[in-house]
């Protein structure tokens, strides 16, 4: 990780609704960044780890991160994807339980790491980001606790079909033909969000494509039949 200077350019607005800072009122969002320690990350550098105690937060201002878990039987479960915009760490700061997951970054990653402390003042203050913060505890925590048990034994159409799924119900904008993904995704970047090799993935890639249900070009997904994508994916109506 290196610390970046508060001088720096302004990122990007624009975060997608469905995320933590996209969900914020514009001044609420506007200090909530102010305090915090502005950094970057290199592809594959580890943010969190599973099992450590520390208490901070890290708001993705660009970018996105995978989330594992160790399973009971040694495998790795993806559990969720967050991309710019969204709140990582956020269990561990309300509690003082270690943290339940790992953070990876898939690419490079712009954030702001806030420190517990810092957080509670400011949710104290701001009932906008309070109450933003617990649903979002709530979503996330149901969520996972079906995917880890569930995904660990999937095969790697369904793996890929899942956070394609995941990521065109959460981030993508709709398209006359269906739904563009909001999150630039190479093969490589797809196999590391999936646990499996890159010719696996083009494999699988190759087989949606033929079925109809995506499309792809340069750093772009277009899923043209959601439901029957989650249906690849063998996702229940309440897992989106």
């Amino acid at each position: 990780m290196s610390v970046t200077p508060r001088s720096e350019h302004q990122d990007r607005e624009g975060w997608p609704t469905g995320s933590f800072l996209g969900a914020l009122p514009e001044a609420v969002r506007a200090d909530l960044l102010r305090i915090g320690t502005r950094c970057r990350y290199v592809p594959e550098e580890i943010l969190m780890h599973e099992g450590e105690r520390s208490r901070h937060v890290v708001l993705l201002r660009s970018g996105f991160v995978k989330v594992t878990a160790r399973l009971a039987n040694g495998h790795e479960a993806l559990l969720a994807i967050r991309v710019g915009g969204d709140i990582v760490g956020e269990m561990a700061a309300m509690d003082d339980a270690p943290r339940s997951a790992t953070i990876t970054a898939c690419g490079d990653i712009a954030a702001s790491i806030v420190r517990e402390s810092d957080l509670r003042l400011f949710l104290n203050s701001r009932p906008e980001a309070a109450l933003a913060i617990a649903g979002i505890v709530t979503q996330r925590l149901r969520w996972a606790n079906r995917r880890r048990v569930e995904f660990g034994g999937f095969p790697v159409k369904v793996r890929l079909a899942r956070v394609l799924a995941e990521l065109a119900a959460s981030y993508g904008h709709r398209v006359p033909r269906g739904l563009v993904i909001g999150v630039d995704l190479t093969q490589p970047e797809l196999a590391a969000l999936t646990g499996s090799a890159e010719v696996t993935i083009h494999k699988a890639l190759a087989e949606l494509r033929r079925d109809d249900l995506i499309t792809t070009g340069y750093r772009r997904t277009t899923v043209l039949d959601l439901d029957r994508l989650r249906q690849v994916a063998r996702m229940d109506e309440d897992l989106t």
